[in-house]
């Protein structure tokens, strides 16, 4: 279907005309011999411009072009058909740990030793870019809690910027709490029913400004579900000791992270390798989406450009009949062509009547 987006700008189309009417002549910069009647003069020289207006031939043109521009200004465009767009579904943001301590070699996946933020890279990262109909961001944090991707329905960008995540890039602390509070900002403004966070970490709360179990008592009153994520060997597993014979899985709170699940209404998990990471995510994508209001959109096909070129064809036209007074348009368009053309066709008609007469 066609129309303008902006139909509303036709009604600029007598502007030319009222300029032409209201705003005074143009001064032309000669020089003016001063007389003792020159007021009679203006007056005289106005009803004669009065009178002498421009030919419809003239002037045709110029309104061809201001009425192209308009067009081209009230944006028309082709509608296609209505497309349903995905509207049920979770907003779900992921706030990823990338402290010191997640950079530790002690999870094992498919037979090979991993860090534990390569883990989640992969699968948390498969878990992201296979949530159609949710919209998901990421949060990184460390000392601090910065927001990495916004919700959005571009899976594929979370998942580039979840690849792209460093060690150390928000700090070497933990901020729970604060990761929490950057969350509730961005959530609390979708409906109260699909707002989730995944919270992955391996320590407990030991920097930021808030409080993790206050900023879980205050997403719970915005209806946000927080499931926290320990990652980590346990401490007891003498073969995932470092280098000097310290687990950083003793760091891991899991009665803070247990409490924050219970207050939010969410659900703790426990990763000790990727196995037990994978079964989480498995668990994860039986949330149910809650379903939103349905939208449609219309896809639209921009055709400003036809009456644009238009537009510019006939400035550059009239252009050359200026600068080029001789030129084939100009005698084609000018008064005294035409002229010429009748009496031509009229001599021709006489002669073809005596012909007959003979």
């Amino acid at each position: 279907m066609f129309e303008f987006a902006w139909p509303w700008l036709f009604a600029l189309l007598p502007l030319p005309w009222l300029m032409r009417r209201l705003l005074p002549a143009a001064d032309s910069g000669e020089p003016v011999l001063e007389v003792s009647f020159l007021a009679d003069l203006e007056e005289l020289a106005r009803r004669k411009a009065r009178t002498r207006m421009p030919s419809w031939r003239q002037q045709t043109p110029y309104w061809l072009l201001w009425l192209l521009l308009l067009t081209a200004a009230a944006r028309p465009q082709w509608l296609g058909e209505p497309l349903p767009i995905a509207a049920s579904g979770r907003d779900l943001l992921v706030a990823v740990d990338v402290s010191g301590s997640m950079d530790f070699p002690d999870m094992q996946w498919q037979n090979e030793d991993l860090t534990r933020l390569d883990l989640v890279k992969s699968l948390l990262g498969d878990f992201l870019e296979n949530r159609e109909g949710d919209r998901v961001g990421l949060i990184l944090f460390g000392s601090q809690a910065y927001l990495q991707a916004p919700l959005t329905f571009d899976r594929h960008t979370v998942r580039t910027w979840l690849d792209e995540a460093r060690i150390g890039i928000a700090g070497k602390n933990t901020a729970i709490g604060d990761a929490i509070g950057l969350a509730l900002k961005r959530l609390r403004q979708r409906p109260a029913q699909s707002r989730v966070l995944i919270l992955v970490t391996d320590g407990a709360n030991n920097g930021g400004q808030i409080d993790p179990l206050t900023a879980a008592r205050l997403a719970a009153e915005e209806g946000v579900k927080i499931y926290p994520i320990g990652i980590g060997a346990d401490p007891e597993d003498t073969s995932s000791k470092g280098t000097f014979g310290i687990n950083p899985g003793v760091d891991l709170d899991e009665p803070a992270l247990k409490e924050i699940a219970a207050v939010t209404g969410g659900q703790y998990f426990r990763a000790r390798d990727g196995r037990e990471l994978s079964a989480i995510k498995d668990s994860l994508d039986q949330l149910e989406p809650v379903t939103q209001q349905p939208t449609q959109a219309r896809p639209a096909q921009a055709l400003y450009s036809w009456p644009l070129a238009g537009a510019l064809l006939l400035s550059v036209l009239l252009v050359i009949r200026e600068l080029w007074p001789n030129n084939p348009l100009q005698r084609l368009l000018s008064k005294e062509h035409f002229l010429q053309q009748q009496a031509e066709w009229r001599q021709r008609l006489k002669r073809l009547r005596l012909r007959r007469r003979r």
